[in-house]
């Protein structure tokens, strides 16, 4: 991959030219959201590109659909599939790239390279979908053993069908939200003595609220119902990838999750991260799921071994005091279940997958304390202190703390990340 002409653009940058990534902004000269990519600590404009009189000679293949950067969501340009979306990755890497065989495009074109070259610092970021469903699973092995061991003891720390199917619920998808939103405490029905015989709850804030590390895809091609998507073609349905935390208030969680699933506990904000990372940018960055010694049914066999991605996941605390700690440091890798099998399972009894749909990974964590996904591990279920900078210390969060997921992958200068994913904890409301 060569290098970038646009200026500013370091080494340890997720936004090289090898990534690419798509997203909504809305800038002081034009609020209405739509279509950019970023690069490097700019954001190229694509409504305004589009606008060019050569834009189509550059992007053929949007003829005829240039008014998809104009929408106030991906949804548009996602629907197109995924050929469309490689050859417009393509063609704005070869704007972009020193090399250029366009300069006059862009690089050359002094008055359009300033209404389209814009820094992120001065855009606003939206939800770079519309998204209309949204799929919470549970494929993180390591953080359904640690979490099953702590209620179930080890030797049936795994349900029995955890093996067999990628597991997952119905999530909430009005209350996701773009990275940076505050995120209110929820109030809910709370437990507070397990051990007493006679449960008696009592409503009020949450007082342990966590964070779930996991990654979102996003679906770009859809299924008719009654038409299941079968796992080696999956991938051609698949739009994109965000980092994803799925907030949980897990002594609401605790009482209500018998029988059906969690509920409250869940659908009060789960927090993405505004770029949408390519399918194909995270090719090079396959590798091996964890190992599944269970003889698969059919319909999840996939017919290859790389089956998910090495993208290194790290997360923040930052206290209202302003003190920052790293609190976990982990990989992608460790999931059992991929992405392609996780929608073959989802659409196995003709359930049909709509363009903006989100599925959510499930927890990820590593082998190690250090490298869990959750508080709850991290804490040992709340019984041990997780240390922060300055002796101060955390079992769960307290309000005006602030959490920052990032992830990427690649060497420097040719690094794939998304950024940033951020929330801060708000005082919940009285009731």
């Amino acid at each position: 991959m060569s290098s970038t002409w646009v200026p500013n653009v370091s080494a340890e940058s997720p936004f090289s030219l090898a990534n690419i990534p798509f997203g909504i902004i809305s800038t002081p000269s034009d609020p209405a959201p739509h279509a950019a990519v970023a690069i490097g600590s700019h954001v190229l404009d694509l409504k305004v590109l589009a606008t060019d009189d050569k834009f189509t000679e550059a992007f053929p293949a949007l003829v005829d659909e240039e008014k998809v950067f104009s929408e106030p969501d991906l949804n548009a340009f996602a629907a197109l599939g995924r050929g469309v979306h490689r050859n417009v990755r393509r063609a704005i890497q070869q704007l972009l790239s020193a090399e250029t065989t366009y300069p006059e495009a862009l690089r050359d074109n002094n008055e359009l390279r300033q209404k389209a070259l814009l820094p992120q610092r001065s855009v606003k970021m939206h939800l770079p979908m519309r998204i209309g469903d949204y799929t919470d699973f549970y494929a993180g092995y390591h953080h359904a053993y640690a979490v099953g061991s702590m209620f179930r003891g080890p030797q049936h720390a795994l349900q029995p069908n955890y093996t067999h199917l990628p597991v997952g619920y119905h999530g909430r998808a009005s209350s996701i939200v773009v990275s940076g939103t505050p995120i209110r405490r929820p109030n809910g029905q709370i437990l507070l003595d397990p051990a007493a015989e006679v449960k008696q709850p009592i409503t009020g804030p949450s007082r342990r609220i966590d964070i779930e590390l996991e990654l979102g895809c996003i679906i770009a091609k859809p299924n008719r119902m009654g038409s299941p998507i079968k796992v080696t073609d999956a991938e051609d349905h698949i739009f994109g990838y965000v980092l994803l935390n799925d907030w949980s208030a897990r002594d609401i969680q605790t009482w209500e999750y018998v029988p059906l699933g969690p509920f409250n506990s869940k659908n009060f904000a789960t927090t993405i991260s505004p770029w949408v990372v390519l399918a194909d940018a995270l090719e090079p960055f396959r590798t091996r799921a964890i190992e599944n010694k269970t003889a698969l049914q059919d319909y999840l066999k996939e017919g290859r071994e790389d089956t998910v991605f090495d993208i290194e996941l790290e997360v923040d605390i930052r206290t209202p005091e302003g003190d920052t700690t790293t609190i976990s440091q982990t990989s992608s890798r460790n999931l059992m279940w991929s992405f392609p099998q996780m929608i073959a399972h989802h659409s196995l009894g003709g359930c049909p997958m709509n363009t903006g749909d989100l599925l959510g990974s499930g927890t990820i964590s590593g082998p190690v304390p250090r490298e869990s996904g959750s508080l709850l591990e991290l804490s040992k279920g709340g019984k041990e202190d997780i240390m922060l900078y300055g002796m101060d210390v955390r079992r769960f969060l307290k309000d005006g703390d602030t959490i920052t997921i990032r992830g990427s992958c690649g060497k420097p200068g040719q690094r794939v990340g998304f950024g940033e994913c951020i929330g801060r904890i708000e005082t919940a409301l009285p009731l």
